[in-house]
């Protein structure tokens, strides 16, 4: 969830109004927002000066929040004291034209632009602007993997614009806040030590071209997604404003551009006016961005009253609605509520985002609470139910009980293990932030396996379970994968032990109620297996109704000195819910 911070006196200019520090956390939650912490701040670490700063959580969805332009004009609206502004594209004569060449599809083959004119920047304003740019690049552009932003002063340069693609060596030109010309090879080594930059130069390090947007003149405006030029740089004399956004993913690309001019276009000559951008594609067709479609939603006002707990008429909820900056009124022929959104709220996807709105508007602690018409009795989850049944007697039975993280390494479940087919049923994780975390375990074994590593100090035997989730690919479910509740024991001591795990897995299938037998189709037994992350000969697997539901064995010498062990290890690993 990202954090909004905005200097006090700043705040409270743009909202017009000064607030106690109860009056604003108060507002906030009654628009759906929360107020994080009022701290003092230094601006400057040269002057003694300390500013008071308001820091206020934002929904991840709610882009249309993440500057101060965006949250007080929507706390304004939703107070009655402003109407929803509406964004409109100029008619020029003389359109700017940016040209996709088809070279980038190797890169990212997607950009949209438009034009902000007659800007007025001050220093609140032109750090916003920079700011909100921040955020967006870390929140819907996904660290600038998905969408980049490029902004310029557009007297500097002249159109059309180009925005293609060429081998590092044949790009040169003076980055943003330098004072001298660099090769894209170059300016790699340059940013490699850059504290801000060098987080995103693996995008396209590897890449055999890399993006650069040139002007008619062939002067660089950007090499997306790493640094704009200096020769376009933005100060508080630029009046017209180029931005340009390249993604590989065009409609999180529309999403960035609505945002960027419908929070800034209150500063230009004509409020709330922005000046359209042709766009060629790589199929030739000649579009205007940016679109900033508005679309209108039908809502049944018994849907809304049903699903919030209220009974408001269709007019209330209307206005409820407009506080909220969708505008809204009651269809005259149908009764039901017509609603309008608008190209900020790219976060209105389905008729539930919109009755959220009015319970929020509405206010939560209004809603008045009722004991539901149909009367039932709960019962818990048979599958929670026999996980806390099995734990217990587990724990009666001398093993102690671990929780480990759901996500691990790659390593952890193929290299590890000795099992690389292990990578191919597991769920990746697209933008992992650590190596740590890579994938949804598909054993529960590893994460029993670091647990004793990190409790190496403590008195032998060693005797841990978990009964847990992991995650198997399986396509013939909606999302690709599914769920399987397991039980994984381990015991660690100077010998291996296989006999106290096989007498624990006795243990849990006499309480299961579930007989030994050499029918599978009768009860359970043991078969010779080979797995490679036990070892030969000391490995069986687990049969109940005719089916493999697990392994236990003793783990292979490899495996134990993976995870950074020295003493053998007996383990089980068995699947519960068929037992349901």
């Amino acid at each position: 969830m990202p954090t909004l911070s905005i200097k006090e006196e700043l705040l409270f200019k743009k909202l017009g109004k000064r607030y106690s520090q109860e009056e604003f956390n108060e507002l906030c939650f009654e628009f759906g927002l929360e107020l994080d912490e009022v701290v003092l701040e230094k601006p400057d670490p040269a002057q003694d000066l300390e500013v008071t700063v308001y820091k206020i959580d934002i929904p991840a969805n709610r882009y249309d929040l993440l500057c101060v332009e965006g949250l007080c004009r929507s706390l304004k609206i939703f107070q009655n004291e402003l109407k929803i502004p509406r964004y409109t594209l100029s008619c020029p004569q003389d359109k700017q034209r940016l040209i996709i060449d088809p070279a980038t599809a190797q890169v990212r083959p997607f950009a949209v632009a438009a034009v902000l004119r007659g800007v007025t920047f001050t220093q609140s304003n032109y750090d916003s602007f920079i700011d909100l740019q921040d955020k967006l690049h870390q929140n819907v552009c996904r660290r600038r993997t998905i969408a980049a932003i490029g902004t310029h002063d557009l007297d500097t340069i002249t159109g059309p614009f180009l925005f293609t693609a060429k081998p590092p060596k044949e790009i040169k030109f003076c980055p943003l806040n330098k004072d001298k010309e660099y090769t894209a090879e170059e300016l790699m080594e340059v940013y490699s030590t850059d504290m801000h930059l060098k987080q995103y130069l693996h995008i396209i390090k590897d890449k055999p071209v890399y993006p650069i947007i040139y002007d008619k003149n062939n002067v660089v405006l950007s090499m997306p997604p790493i640094i704009n030029g200096e020769h376009t740089k933005i100060n508080f004399n630029t009046k017209n404003v180029f931005i340009e956004v390249t993604s590989l993913d065009l409609h999180k690309a529309k999403v960035v551009l609505d945002t960027l001019v419908c929070m800034f276009s209150e500063y230009c000559n004509e409020q709330f006016v922005i000046e359209p951008v042709e766009v060629v594609d790589l199929s030739g067709n000649l579009i205007l961005y940016p679109e900033l479609n508005y679309r209108t939603e039908m809502l049944s006002p018994e849907f809304v009253n049903k699903s919030v707990g209220i009974n408001e008429t269709p007019e209330s909820i209307a206005k409820l609605l407009t506080k909220m900056c969708l505008k809204a009124e009651v269809a005259s022929n149908t009764g039901e509520i017509k609603v309008e959104i608008p190209p900020t709220r790219h976060d209105v996807i389905h008729a539930c985002d919109i009755m959220e709105d009015v319970a929020i508007a509405f206010g939560y602690n209004n809603i008045i609470k009722t004991i539901p018409h149909t009367v039932t009795i709960s019962a818990q989850f048979p599958l929670i139910k026999l996980s806390e049944q099995l734990s217990l007697e587990l724990a009666n039975s001398g093993f102690t009980e671990a929780l480990s993280f759901t996500l691990c390494s790659r390593n952890d479940v193929s290299t590890k293990l000795r099992s690389e087919n292990a990578l191919v049923e597991a769920v990746h994780i697209a933008n992992p932030k650590t190596l740590e975390f890579q994938v949804v375990r598909t054993s529960l074994l590893p994460g029993l396996l670091k647990t004793i590593h990190a409790n190496k100090k403590m008195p032998l035997p060693l005797k841990l379970f978990e009964i847990a989730d992991v995650v198997i690919k399986d396509d013939s479910k909606d999302v690709g994968a599914r769920n399987e509740r397991r039980l994984c024991a381990v015991y660690y001591n100077k010998k291996p032990g296989f006999e106290i795990i096989h007498g624990l897995l006795d243990r849990i299938m006499q309480l299961l109620d579930v007989p030994p037998s050499s029918e599978t189709s009768l009860g359970y037994c043991i078969k010779a297996y080979d797995n490679p992350t036990f070892f030969p000969g000391r490995c069986a697997a687990v049969m109940f109704a005719e089916k493999k539901i697990g392994t236990l064995g003793v783990l292979h010498p490899e495996c134990i000195t993976n995870f950074e062990l020295n003493m053998p290890c007996s383990a089980l690993e068995l699947n519960i819910e068929p037992f349901l």
